[in-house]
């Protein structure tokens, strides 16, 4: 881009089209299994922000942009090529989502994923406002599921606005289907919407929270351990769970998030641990970013998340 120094991209190779960092494209009715990239701008909004992640997708595609000629490439993030050889990962596009259509964007995200679980693929959904993750979770239904929750927020408020399903009711709404055994919340930090009673009622369940202070203190195996061997898990991942530094691009910036590291562990060990079935990427905020910080860094990271779960086997 102009005025910003040299283009990384055109040096390694990367061309204008195709999908995230340069993946095949292609839609729903054609997908036919392995791991599944789509976009999910907006889901349940609140009047008072409206849909404020909607262009997350195209921002973290974006961010990925120089890249589109290197998925052969070494990525030292993994200890090898971005996707193993023989991996299927496709980029599905954007679902077509809109502000204050909450119900209609709920069913489009939950037939979404679940067209790609019926067809033996692992959705990966990038937002959004963190209410994207609730449809997600119900596409899961007739499996035992785990949560594993990477936020800086528990999202546990019974409703806010009077909305029972926005994004800080995401995992009080998870805890009461049935299909979901656990949760394991990770990086919470700072002040935000819950209450002390919420986090009363998330114990009572059965939560099992890793404060950032945790993390930093003692790492990250008490969270890991939380998750029983053998498990089907989704990820669902809050940008805000990154420290600002590297991740300035959310609605409510708090220091002391985790590190780029802590969240590839922690994915990477969800899936040494069990196997990743779904994994949401949400609160993208592009109007907060840093001049492409946060993109640069979310991109990232969804590059070296698509390829543990390629490693999985289930790709």
């Amino acid at each position: 881009m102009a005025g910003r120094g040299p283009d990384l991209g055109r040096m390694f190779g990367a061309r204008a089209g195709g999908g995230f960092m340069g993946l095949p494209q292609g839609d729903l009715d054609g997908f036919a299994g392995g791991v599944a990239l789509i976009g999910a701008g907006a889901c349940t909004s609140y009047a008072s922000v409206g849909a404020y992640c909607m262009d997350g997708p195209a921002a973290i595609r974006a961010g990925g942009a120089a890249y589109a000629a290197s998925l052969g490439h070494e990525n030292f993030d993994l200890g090898g090529p971005v996707l193993p050889a023989g991996a299927r990962v496709t980029d599905l596009g954007d679902l077509p989502q809109v502000d204050g259509e909450g119900e209609a964007n709920r069913a489009r995200i939950r037939d979404a994923v679940a067209a790609v679980l019926a067809r033996g693929g692992v959705p990966v959904l990038l937002g959004g406002d963190d209410s994207v993750p609730l449809p997600m979770l119900e596409a899961l239904t007739g499996r035992e599921i785990w949560i594993l929750q990477i936020d800086a927020h528990v999202d546990w408020r019974d409703a806010v606005e009077g909305e029972r399903l926005g994004l800080s009711s995401t995992m009080r709404r998870a805890s009461e289907l049935p299909h979901v055994r656990g949760i394991v919340q990770v990086g919470q930090r700072g002040i935000g919407s819950a209450r002390p009673g919420d986090r009363k009622d998330a114990e009572d369940w059965g939560v099992t929270f890793v404060p950032a202070r945790a993390v930093v203190r003692d790492g990250i195996a008490r969270a890991l351990a939380a998750i029983p061997e053998g498990a089907e898990i989704a990820v669902c991942l809050d940008c805000d769970a990154l420290d600002p530094a590297i991740m300035p691009a959310v609605i409510g910036r708090t220091a002391g998030g985790l590190g780029y590291w802590d969240v590839v562990d922690l994915v990477a060990g969800a899936a040494a641990r069990g196997r990743i079935v779904a994994f949401d990427m949400v609160e993208f905020m592009p109007a907060r970013d840093i001049d492409g910080q946060g993109a640069l860094t979310a991109a990232q990271l969804l590059a070296t998340v698509l390829g543990i779960v390629a490693r999985q086997g289930q790709a």
